[in-house]
């Protein structure tokens, strides 16, 4: 079977609504994508929570609608334009053909074990393992943040594995799929927790322990704070995005163990110095590393630590 792509260009303010009507018109989804992508027009669109765009398209937008290769593809586009009141002469659209693939192959045809750090290796469970003697973690691709291949994930990961030592107590504060979690039990942490604010997350995350053999323990925020109230660890990491972790700086902090370490990441290396700012009133933060204009920012509370280091030789 096959599929038919119907594209608009539409202005910004536009897009949004022919979105929907489109949707109503019979489309069987709709994609909204930068018509200047790939020229020096191109922008990029991004926010994060407290810091969204004030419109989710560009100013000149492309609107992709995917339909059946039998449907009406005018009239779907004109039915859409009336109840956006939009006038359909002013929507001029063409059509691409969508050939039949083996979509699951092609899907995983894009996804490659991914090596990070000096001996971790992230294997799709359609791969084989490329070292079956290194840290190898079976994760799949799925709804929740963390597979790997984003400059923070990594930066986070190649931190655990300089710097953390065996029995170390560990709190991965917005866990998503699971992965630091799982590094830093695989590495040696005595006891795990991760906290999501997703439901669907930690349902994941539970998953690829499982999967992995990795005794952790999950939770929403409530209930952490009900089965953990007061408890503190000898690592706290958060990948999450530098708005959060500013609000969440006495909460974060507050989980250190004396002598334990913090580390931060989701910042962009121009957003460290506003995050550093918020978290000197309880841990002195610095940049750890960078990659990619990301950074990881890392700091230790004052005072003595069950772990006699946090710094691995060598």
């Amino acid at each position: 079977m096959s599929w038919i792509e119907i594209v608009i260009e539409v202005p910004r303010d536009h897009a949004e609504a022919l979105s929907d009507a489109l949707m109503e018109a019979g489309a069987l989804s709709v994609s909204v994508e930068d018509a200047d992508v790939g020229t020096d027009a191109e922008r990029p669109l991004f926010g994060e929570p407290g810091m969204e765009p004030e419109q989710a398209a560009w100013e000149r937008s492309r609107v992709v609608a995917l339909a059946e290769t039998d449907a009406d593809h005018a009239a779907i586009v004109t039915a859409a334009a009336q109840a956006c009141g939009i006038y359909d002469s002013l929507l001029v659209h063409s059509l691409r053909c969508v050939a039949d693939q083996d979509w699951v192959r092609l899907t995983q045809s894009q996804f490659e074990p991914i090596h990070v750090g000096k001996n971790i290796w992230v294997v799709p469970s359609w791969h084989d393992a490329p070292d079956p003697n290194a840290l190898v973690l079976e994760l799949d691709p799925g709804l929740a943040f963390g597979t790997g291949s984003h400059p923070t994930t990594r930066l986070c990961m190649e931190w655990l594995e300089a710097h953390m030592p065996a029995g170390a107590t560990v709190l991965d504060y917005g866990c998503g799929s699971g992965i630091l979690a799982m590094v830093a039990k695989k590495l040696g942490a005595a006891q795990v927790i991760g906290v999501d604010i997703d439901p669907q997350a930690i349902v994941s995350a539970r998953e690829n322990s499982s999967r992995n053999a990795c005794d952790i323990d999950y939770a929403l925020p409530e209930g952490f704070g009900e089965s953990a109230a007061g408890k503190r660890f000898d690592v706290v990491v958060a990948n999450i995005l530098s708005s959060p972790l500013k609000l969440m700086a006495p909460m974060l902090s507050g989980r250190v163990a004396p002598g334990g370490a913090l580390v931060l990441s989701g910042v962009l290396a121009r957003q460290a110095e506003e995050v550093c700012a918020a978290y000197a009133p309880y841990i002195p933060m610095t940049v750890a590393a960078e990659r990619e204009g990301w950074v990881a920012l890392h700091g230790r509370l004052a005072g003595n630590s069950a772990i006699l280091s946090l710094d691995r030789p060598g």
